[in-house]
């Protein structure tokens, strides 16, 4: 991939709980962000049912096609408090108006000061966009290249495990116990690949298959004033169904590291991530199946925003610019030829108009290129989120 020195350049809620409302997280100094699970947890409404959504209307334009209009998803966000300690967490999204989902559903047990024990369906903590979603938490109309070709957004799976905060040292952190990818069908067929990694394996909670627990962590630092920076972990094998879970190549092992970090100074944002995910036996996985998957997956990305408005008004106008590289072929295993057209890097710039808190309109283009310069078409889109 062509190397270049870019300048980022600046031109171009809270869930509702009967009585509480909040701004969009976006606005908020990153060490105080919350997304919607967050949201419903520190509700405190009593013993009492906490609602709310998020949603996106989309337009994306590609050079040379048709355009395309989608209710890209819509999401129902339920929770329930059965004691100071002890609530429940759900949300149910539809995606493309057909499609039908539960996205997070899981209990959390505050145990003690600074620890949570929670089970169920949950978001794996890597990245920032896979756990800060919402539309109106992040800049762009489409989610980050990264967090969809790297990290599989929106990544959850079935689990336990705990969470908390120690202030003293200005850290918190999670770790979890999830069942993980599959990998392969009882026919043989594979559901990991070259193009889209990862993928195609997320189980999401539907019937999944488990037998090798997967191990997720992630520690954030937030000691300097407007700073938040974490250090994520996945570590396990994927999963293949009984039939053929024995056989030489029906599974994978998987090491995934992720840094990232937010930042915010009076109308000045900006934020980052790397991640990198190495995978063992890929060879016997694509002689056994005819996938190209890779050995290695990375990405990352810088991002910078500017506030255009006045910051003592209650709108914001953020002017952003965001570059990305991700390659899903870093790196291959045996005969297979790393792909130079997985190679990709998109820079995106546009705007954020935030009209009221959770209501967001975006509109950016998108510049996109591959190693071989095949098939990358630049992009117009435009959106509509609201989050309450």
């Amino acid at each position: 991939m062509k190397k270049a020195i870019l300048s980022l350049v600046l031109v171009a809620s809270s869930v509702l709980g009967f009585s509480q409302t909040a701004q969009d997280s976006i606005t908020f100094d990153p060490q105080k962000q919350q997304n919607a699970a967050q949201r419903i947890l520190s509700a405190n409404n009593g013993n009492a049912v906490t609602i709310g959504a998020y949603g996106e209307v989309v337009y994306n334009q590609p050079e040379g096609d048709n355009g395309k209009l989608d209710v890209h998803r819509l999401v129902m966000l339920l929770g329930y408090q059965f004691s100071d300690k002890v609530q429940f967490v759900s949300e149910i999204e539809f995606e493309h108006v057909k499609e039908v989902y539960v996205e997070q559903a899981f209990v959390n047990y505050n145990v003690a000061n600074n620890l949570n024990l929670r089970a169920g369906l949950m978001l794996v903590p890597m990245g920032i966009v896979n756990e800060y979603h919402e539309p109106t938490t992040f800049n762009g109309v489409e989610r980050p290249m990264v967090d969809k070709s790297i990290v599989p957004s929106t990544w959850r799976e079935i689990g336990v495990g705990v969470s908390g905060r120690v202030n003293s040292a200005s850290l918190s952190y999670q770790a979890y116990l999830f069942n993980g990818f599959k990998s392969t069908n009882a026919d043989g067929t594979g559901l990991l690949g070259g193009s889209n990694g990862l993928r195609g394996g997320r189980q999401k909670g539907i019937e999944s298959t488990v037998n090798k627990p997967n191990l997720s962590a992630k520690v954030d630092y937030y000691g300097i004033p407007g700073l938040r920076m974490g250090l994520s972990g996945y570590f396990g094998r994927t999963q293949a169904d009984d039939e053929i879970d024995h056989i030489d190549g029906a599974d994978v092992g998987l090491a995934m590291l992720g840094l990232d970090a937010r930042y915010v100074y009076n109308k000045f944002s900006a934020r980052g991530q790397y991640i990198y995910a190495s995978i063992e036996d890929s060879e016997a996985y694509n002689a056994l199946t005819g996938k190209d998957l890779g050995s290695a997956l990375s990405g990352w990305y810088l991002e910078a925003a500017y506030n255009l408005l006045p910051q003592t008004n209650a709108q914001r106008l953020y002017a952003f610019t965001r570059y990305e590289m991700y390659d899903t072929h870093a790196d291959t295993d045996g005969a297979l030829v790393e792909n130079a057209a997985y190679n990709r890097d998109d820079l995106t710039m546009g705007l954020s108009y935030h009209v009221a808190p959770g209501v967001v309109f975006k509109g950016d283009y998108q510049i996109k290129n591959n190693e071989l310069n095949n098939n990358s078409k630049n992009q117009f889109n435009l959106g509509i989120g609201v989050w309450f």
